[in-house]
């Protein structure tokens, strides 16, 4: 294997056409590039350069190398200017996953201004429940991913930042209208219609560890993918919808729907960014995360929230 120094250094001889033009541009001596010269010669076995009173000419052999080298440093020059512009948010990608919820109530605005300020830089959103987002983190198909607590018990390397505090809670219309200004006991909900999420969402899974605490299994009649469905369908008195608050916030305003009062309230949890543990994130990453205004995590951060 030929050493990369020695034909560095050839390379810029031939360019220069003089071994004196070559070491000015090296920032080297001008014994020291031809005592180069000739350890690059005496490995390969042969006469690289024809010296002459105007400076230096390949010789045949000589002609062939520096060729092939000219290709190879293309490449290297190449891959230097793609980096650089990885860098400055000139290309690159941006592959993130996260919830309707984490989207609409969190993410959605910065993705907007990411673009608007970086529009370059090619955006991959895959929109599916947190322990999807967490097994594509896991598989290194996303850079990050942004997920509601409950996370499962073991996320071998992950860690988690929590970013933004999320209240679930039970909402009706006014076919339930006897229900507004009591309090109802989780066992009286269990025998109401109900709405509610998907199991495998770590909203579902919330709820439902929540309740089994006391003695309640939800069976719901309706489970919906997203929030804005069990909210149309409760303010159509289809049953009582079970969403994070955030969803209701306009009709609950607009008097379509209120909020079940319930004692003790479901604790509330959070929305966390979620990250690999130990692996450098992607400049476009990085700027994201400045864009939302998150400390950068350091190894010392929490691995569950």
């Amino acid at each position: 294997m030929l050493n990369f120094e020695h034909c560095r250094v050839f390379h810029q001889v031939v360019r220069a056409g003089s071994i004196t033009r070559a070491a000015e541009q090296l920032h080297v001596s001008q014994p020291a590039v031809s005592q180069t010269v000739k350890l690059l010669e005496e490995a390969l076995g042969c006469t690289l350069l024809v010296r002459s009173p105007q400076g230096v000419r390949p010789t045949p052999e000589g002609e062939v190398l520096a060729a092939h080298l000219a290709r190879g440093y293309a490449h290297f020059a190449e891959a230097d200017t793609k980096v650089r512009e990885l860098l400055r948010l000139a290309t690159g990608e941006l592959r993130i996953g996260a919830s309707d919820m984490a989207l609409r109530f969190f993410l959605l605005p910065h993705l907007e201004r990411f673009n608007r300020e970086h529009p370059q830089v090619r955006i991959h959103v895959t929109n599916c429940p947190s322990p999807e987002t967490l097994r594509m983190l896991r598989d290194g198909t996303i850079d990050f991913g942004l997920v509601g607590e409950p996370v499962p018990p073991v996320c071998e390397g992950m860690r988690f930042v929590p970013v933004m505090p999320m209240q679930d809670a039970f909402f009706a219309g006014d076919r339930f209208a006897a229900l507004r200004h009591r309090m109802v006991s989780w066992e009286e909900l269990a025998g109401l219609p109900l709405i509610a999420l998907e199991t495998g969402t770590s909203s579902r899974a919330h709820v439902d560890a929540f309740l089994a605490a006391r003695g309640v299994d939800l069976q719901p009649e309706f489970e919906l993918a997203s929030g804005d469905l069990i909210v149309q369908f409760a303010e159509r008195g289809l049953g009582i919808g079970c969403v994070m608050d955030a969803y209701a916030t306009e009709a609950e305003a607009a008097g379509r729907l209120f909020r079940l009062r319930m004692a003790p309230a479901i604790p509330p949890r959070r929305l966390c960014l979620a990250l690999p543990e130990g692996l450098p994130l992607s400049p476009a990453s990085r700027t994201l995360l400045d864009l939302l205004g998150m400390p950068m995590p350091t190894p010392e951060s929490t691995s569950q929230p």
